[in-house]
Order: C-alpha cells, then structure tokens, then sequence
C-alpha cells in the first residue's frame, strides 16, 4: 500500500459488469479533478490470442500443463505485483495494451490480439487504476493483493456468469454452445482456486444476483438485465459506512445483513459512486498531507 501513490484494483471475472464499474469511476475521477493511470488486465496476459489458443491445444493433446486466463500460467502475474509495487513507491512504471478487436487495431497500429510495446506511465497521474481479473490474486511468492489501497470485487452469481459468457462467445465470437462449454470446464479449476479466492480479500463486493430464473445457464435465451437483478453489496470493515444514507438515496435498498446492502441492479452504478467518492476523496486527502 501507498500513501503517495494510491493503487485501486478492481478485480472481477469476464462479463461481471465492468462497463458499468469503468463508467462510475470515469464519472468520479472526472467530477474531482483526479488523474488516473488506467491498467487493463488483459494487457498482463502471457501470450497473445493466437499463442493462447496453440497452448490450450498443446494441453488438450497432453503436451503441456493446463492453461486459461484464470490462472498463473496465462498472466504476468508477478510483472503485474511488481508494477503495482513500483508504481507505490515511485508513482510511475511501464504499461502495455492488449488490442481487442479492429477499431483498437486502427488506433493502436497492431493485430488485434496482440500487444503493444511497453510505455512508461503518464507523469503526475494521482493514483493507479487496475481493472482485471487478479488485483487480489495471491499465489507462490506473488502477492498483488497486498500492494492495493483500495480493493473491489464486481461478480455475478455463477450461472448470471456463464449465460453471460455463452450468449457473447456464441452471438460475438462465433463459437458453438458445446465449444463454450468446455472453455467453462477447462476453466473451471483456475476458476476455483485462483479467482474465487480473491473475493475474500477485497474491502468492497459488488454480486449481482438475478431475480429471473437461471437455474440451467445452457439453455437460457435472453441475459437477464439489471432491471431484472439484485447487486448484493458486503463490506469487510462496515465501520464507518453510512448505510442509512445509502438506503435513504438508493430507492428500494435495503440492508440484508450488518454488513451488506441489496439495492435494484439498475442502481449499481449510482450506488457505486455513492460509496467510492469519499473513499477515494480520503485516499487523496491522505496523498495531500503526506
């Protein structure tokens, strides 16, 4: 952790509403005059799209050890504790871009699925913003957890997840139902031991619990919408938490256990600027006087 350099990670499994997490912080470092440093956790994956895939086909054959984005063996996971740890000490470091699709290509001037060259950090940003898979991740001798100030978990509930991940991959990538349900297999034990896990290590959980019935994720035809859900809000440390604001301006919220909060799924981002403007105003506060 940092005094000078805060670090915020945001760490939370594909389709666990990050658009929604990366629009509510937008807004906040906008309305406060906060520059922040943006690290995509895709940028840190190991191998580029196409050397992905010839791993996960090398281990299907049984020439290599077990693969996916979950885990250690596809991420730099050491690379990224060590930005985290320099950007803590120093408030600088190197970061690098994943290219997604074509329009990123066009911008970026490389293959999408590829990377781009490593840059150093923008000067004078005011805090780091890690947005990924593995901000609380802690494994061997690497713990990324511990060089974070402010930890933040966003989940579905397990099968809200895997409709998610089937309607994008078969409708978006072009891939069969039966091809997603192996890449859910196959990934499944770095889901257990290595995503999970982390959830029990940040300070705030976003869980987004469907109020439709998603019993068997393989044969839903719609995503259930926000409209359609519940967020499911725990603090670790609940102290200091002011929950009767927050219910009294998150309409049909209310507090499920004394240290969690339900509030309607459409609310999620209103509710997360509610909560994260003071941390993070009192995360400059302390930057200021030191």
């Amino acid at each position: 952790m940092s005094v000078k350099h805060p670090i915020i990670a945001v760490t939370g499994s594909s389709g666990a509403g990050t658009t929604t997490v990366m629009q509510s912080f937008a807004h906040i470092f906008r309305r406060e005059g906060i520059k922040a440093q943006v690290i995509e956790g895709d940028s840190l994956h190991r191998y580029s799209r196409v050397e992905m895939r010839e791993r996960v086909q090398a281990a299907e054959r049984g020439a290599g050890p077990p693969i996916s984005h979950f885990g250690p063996e596809g991420n730099l996971l050491r690379e990224l504790q060590d930005t985290f740890a320099e950007y803590g000490a120093a408030g600088g470091g190197k970061v690098r871009r994943y290219v997604h699709d074509a329009a990123e290509s066009r911008e970026l001037g490389c293959e999408p699925g590829t990377f781009t060259d490593w840059q150093p950090m923008r000067e004078g940003s005011d805090l780091l913003f890690y947005e990924g898979l593995h901000g609380a991740y802690v494994g061997g001798d690497v713990d990324v957890a511990r060089h974070v100030d402010l930890l933040i978990g966003v989940v579905p509930i397990v099968n809200l997840e895997w409709i998610q991940k089937i309607h994008r991959d078969q409708h978006h990538r072009g891939y069969s139902q039966e091809a997603v349900v192996d890449t859910i297999l196959r990934r499944m034990p770095d889901y257990v031991n290595h995503i999970c896990p982390q959830f029990s290590r940040t300070h705030v959980n976003f869980q987004r619990v469907p109020t439709v019935d998603t019993s068997n994720p393989f044969i839903a035809r719609d995503i259930p919408s926000a409209e359609e859900s519940m967020v499911v809000i725990r603090f670790a440390n609940p102290r200091g938490i002011d929950f009767p604001y927050l219910i009294s301006m998150l309409q049909h919220s209310w507090m499920s256990r004394p240290n969690n909060i339900v509030v309607p799924g459409g609310l999620m981002g209103l509710a997360m600027q509610f909560i994260f403007t003071p941390m993070i105003l009192r995360l400059m506060d302390l930057k200021r006087r030191a």
